[in-house]
């Protein structure tokens, strides 16, 4: 089993924590957690992929053992966190492997500092524009609650707990108010689109149209739900890795 190191990294007055395996070669791959969890939900496909890449797994200002500031940072202050880390710990350029609202977080990134991205894994990508309101999204992730695996209950419940229900809430609001399909409109590099076939976050039409206007890959994990990186360690891993061996990331995307 490929171990994982914890560090902390000062940046802006904040000490974000990572997990680390850097025993493999080749391109760096690192993964960004959603809006109510932590580096802990990822490990399935993170352990899965160090065996052939290095992998890093940061918790974003407020999230799981990283500094809590007093209020919560939206998808730019996140994304430009983020970039300053990537930079502090000398790794770019990256693929970076966002989830969920860890996505918006990761594509905002390759837009503002493409400099420091080489790849781009969107999976389970916030917020459809279907379903963009609190209400909307916070009901469909209650609708993912029926198709998701329980035994990663503890785990999720346990990065809410850390960091507290208002700056989960508070985050939503921001998931909301960020039109994604602008930013996958202004991608350098090709992502691949990564989601469960049983996802009602974020259904397969709206992960075919991600990847349309991004002029990326899409890829479904059968029988999977929004918290594929989760449930599905070993396909995720494969598939991305299928990815960075490909030549969809290195080609050009002609922008009019």
């Amino acid at each position: 089993m490929t171990e994982f190191r914890s560090s902390w990294t000062e940046v802006g007055g904040l000490r974000l924590h990572d997990v680390a395996s850097t025993a493999a070669s080749g391109l760096p791959v690192v993964f960004v957690h959603g809006l109510a969890v932590s580096h802990r939900y990822l490990m399935p496909t993170a352990r899965q992929l160090a065996v052939r890449h290095p992998v890093l797994v940061p918790d974003l200002p407020g999230f799981g053992r990283s500094s809590k500031p007093r209020r919560a940072y939206d998808v730019r202050e996140h994304a430009a966190c983020l970039a300053a880390w990537i930079e502090a710990r000398g790794l770019g350029p990256v693929c970076l492997a966002g989830h969920s609202f860890g996505a918006e977080v990761a594509a905002r990134v390759a837009v503002n500092d493409p400099g420091l991205v080489d790849g781009l894994v969107l999976a389970s990508p916030t917020t459809d524009p279907a379903a963009r309101s609190r209400r909307a999204l916070i009901g469909r992730w209650s609708g993912d609650l029926f198709v998701e695996q329980p035994w990663q209950a503890p785990i999720l419940m346990r990065d809410i707990v850390e960091a507290r229900p208002w700056r989960v809430l508070a985050t939503v609001g921001h998931s909301v108010r960020n039109a994604i399909e602008e930013d996958l409109c202004r991608l350098s590099v090709r992502p691949l689109v990564l989601g469960g076939s049983l996802d009602p976050v974020a259904p397969l039409r709206w992960l075919v149209e991600a990847a349309a206007l991004s002029q990326g890959v899409e890829v479904t994990i059968p029988g999977a739900a929004h918290n594929v990186l989760t449930t599905s360690g070993r396909r995720s891993a494969a598939a991305i890795a299928a990815y960075l061996a490909s030549d969809v990331p290195r080609a050009a995307v002609p922008r009019h």
